[in-house]
């Protein structure tokens, strides 16, 4: 079987999605924190606090991540060939996924996940989202080649 590779490309539109999503939470979140703080009520505090953080770190590494691809680790291609899949990260470092590759799809088919070791026993695990490959094609014949590994 030929390599297949699949550049990816910034998801302008799933970002604002996430924008609207994260933004707003994290605001609630925190102003939550602040009035049950200024109450001094503050097991509920220190707990909305610390949602508000968590919601924050996980959308900020879903948008610098998965949507925009701007950190070191975000990968920016795909290659799907013989026994491994590969990916070209921004750091310009190249991993492969060599054992217990799982391929997760999700039922709206807007999103799929992969997951497995490296030839080092490092645990890799990726997101990609349809917005980031250049048209549906791309992004249908990338599914279709992993399921049919």
């Amino acid at each position: 079987m030929n390599a297949q590779r699949f550049d990816l490309i910034q998801d302008k539109r799933g970002m604002v999605w996430d924008l609207l999503l994260y933004v707003p939470t994290v605001t609630a979140l925190l102003g939550l924190s602040a009035n049950f703080w200024f109450s001094e009520q503050l097991e509920y505090a220190y707990g909305l606090l610390f949602l508000g953080c968590f919601f924050l770190f996980v959308g900020a590494n879903r948008i610098l991540k998965t949507r925009l691809m701007i950190l070191p680790s975000a990968p920016i291609a795909i290659e799907i060939g013989g026994q491994t899949v590969g990916f070209a990260l921004r750091s310009g470092q190249r991993v492969e996924i060599l054992k217990d590759m799982r391929y997760y799809p999700e039922y709206s088919g807007k999103t799929f996940g992969l997951s497995g070791m490296d030839g080092t026993g490092k645990q890799l695990q990726f997101v990609f989202h349809k917005g980031q490959f250049a048209d549906d094609k791309s992004y249908q014949a990338a599914q279709k080649a992993l399921r049919d590994r």
